[in-house]
């Protein structure tokens, strides 16, 4: 057989997402709405500002007292 005939090379972890999508359809929108739980969130730009305005420097060596 030719060699343009061949199926062309898929990867385990390739073949095992297709067949989870197959058998779960709704796969993808749970990962939309797992993903929008923790991570699409709408910044307060201000509260960030903030709290970087803030922060404090830290020492290069956090445990030696400061007057050393």
């Amino acid at each position: 057989m030719p060699p343009f005939f061949r199926k062309p090379y898929t990867s385990d972890v390739t073949d095992f997402i297709a067949k989870l999508k197959e058998q779960r359809p709704s796969l993808e929108d749970e990962q939309r709405a797992g993903r929008a739980l923790l991570w699409d969130k709408a910044i307060d730009r201000e509260a960030l500002q903030a709290w970087r305005q803030a922060s404090v420097p830290q020492q290069p060596y956090v445990y030696q007292p400061k007057g050393r």
